[in-house]
């Protein structure tokens, strides 16, 4: 037993020896691993964080509204059955595009043609006892003058003359109101546009009692949209062109129709007016444009948005809202420096105009202010950022118009795209 222990010791040293130099080789190792990890750290802390910055270019910016409006029909006409009758006949095909002045139905005219002879009859007698009282007035007067009559059948003569004239202009009359009912016999368009459905068929007796409703016409080219703004921003923007920060579109500005899939009809139309009066309900003002249809492809009752140009302000830029900082105390931006530092920088908001400010105050042509990444600035700690240039996220573009904030309903701020946040080109 002794031995065998003796012969074992060298080897039970050889296998601590062994296992000593992988524990010192294993400890230069995580040494080694633990000074790269911390060069690293300091490397992250030395490194800039990226941001993305919007480089300003000002110029001019366009203010526009975007509200919500109903599209009506240019004229709506109401056919109606104008004298009483049966209805013989539809004379047009329903939906379809009528002129002016074309027959529409047609009345059983038998009453009006009798009618109308009976008014030439009396119109007739009429004529023929003018005929023979102008001949008697006539034969009267010379035996008047020799004392052949009396003085007083003369008298009567002329009178008689005078009462059958006004008899026949009381039956010209007469005929010519016949030839008017008979006429309306047949029903005509009143305006040219699209008619809709009959309100009645063949058969069916109409002005019986009142003016029987046949059919509808409506002038769809051009359309009529109706919208309503507030109040409070159109005084805001009436200010604003007052104290000369903002330009006057124009008597007459332009109008487009977003359509309900975020698209914008193809033809714009122009503003017709601005009623004078606010609505004691609602605290809105209502406006009409008009707007051309020619394909017909708009139609009246659908509901669409609308976006008017208002003003112009003249060297301004366009900061999307998350670059703006608002406060009590003012509001600011940070603008990269040419170092790469960056501070707060104070600037002048007129108001929103979609989902951006408008700034006319503050900043300069080449400043970089910082859009998004100061959330990973503020959490490195960092002192100096690496300006990348911002992009607009892409979705944007393409999603449906939003409502704007409640901050932004300054006195145009319409509500557009992620392509509303680059600034106008300068004229």
């Amino acid at each position: 037993m002794t031995r065998f222990s003796s012969a074992a010791r060298p080897v039970r040293t050889l296998a601590l020896l062994a296992a000593a130099s992988m524990a010192l080789t294993l400890a230069a190792c995580g040494n080694k691993g633990d000074a790269a990890g911390a060069g690293g750290a300091q490397g992250a802390k030395a490194m800039a964080p990226v941001v993305g910055v919007l480089t300003v270019q000002p110029g001019t910016v366009v203010i526009t509204t975007e509200l919500p409006g109903r599209l009506e029909a240019n004229k709506v006409a109401q056919v109606r059955a104008r004298t009483a009758g049966v209805v013989l006949r539809r004379l047009y095909r329903e939906g379809s595009d009528v002129k002016e002045g074309v027959s529409l139905f047609q009345i059983d005219n038998a009453p009006q043609q009798a009618a109308l002879q009976s008014a030439r009859a009396s119109l007739a007698k009429a004529q023929a006892s003018l005929a023979q009282a102008s001949d008697t007035a006539r034969r009267y007067k010379p035996l008047v003058e020799a004392n052949a009559i009396s003085k007083q059948e003369y008298v009567t003569a002329q009178a008689n003359e005078r009462a059958a004239r006004a008899d026949v202009l009381s039956g010209q009359a007469a005929v010519r109101t016949a030839q008017i009912n008979l006429g309306y016999s047949y029903v005509r368009a009143p305006i040219s546009g699209r008619i809709g459905k009959a309100q009645v068929t063949e058969g069916a007796l109409v002005g019986q009692t009142d003016s029987t409703l046949l059919a509808t016409i409506q002038q769809l080219d051009p359309m009529v949209v109706n919208f309503t703004q507030s109040a409070s921003d159109l005084m805001k923007l009436r200010k604003s062109l007052a104290s000369g920060s903002a330009e006057s579109a124009g008597g007459n500005p332009p109008v487009k129709v977003v359509l309900d899939d975020g698209s914008i009809y193809g033809t714009p139309g122009r503003l017709l007016f601005i009623d004078a009066t606010v609505d004691p309900t609602t605290g809105q003002v209502n406006l009409k444009a008009e707007i051309p249809n020619p394909q017909h492809v708009l139609l009246p009752g659908l509901y669409v948005r609308v976006q008017v140009e208002l003003a112009r302000i003249e060297h301004a830029v366009l900061i999307p809202q998350q670059a703006v900082t608002r406060g009590t105390t003012g509001d600011t931006v940070m603008v990269v420096n040419a170092d790469g530092s960056f501070a707060p920088r104070p600037v002048t908001v007129a108001q929103a105009q979609g989902n951006s400010w408008v700034v006319t105050g503050g900043l300069k042509a080449g400043d970089k202010v910082i859009v998004d990444g100061m959330s990973v600035v503020q959490m490195m700690r960092a002192k100096k950022v690496t300006p990348q240039p911002w992009q607009p996220p892409k979705q944007a573009a393409s999603a449906p118009v939003a409502a704007p904030a409640p901050a932004a309903a300054a006195s145009a701020g319409g509500v557009k795209g992620a392509a509303s946040t680059v600034p106008a080109a300068s004229k």
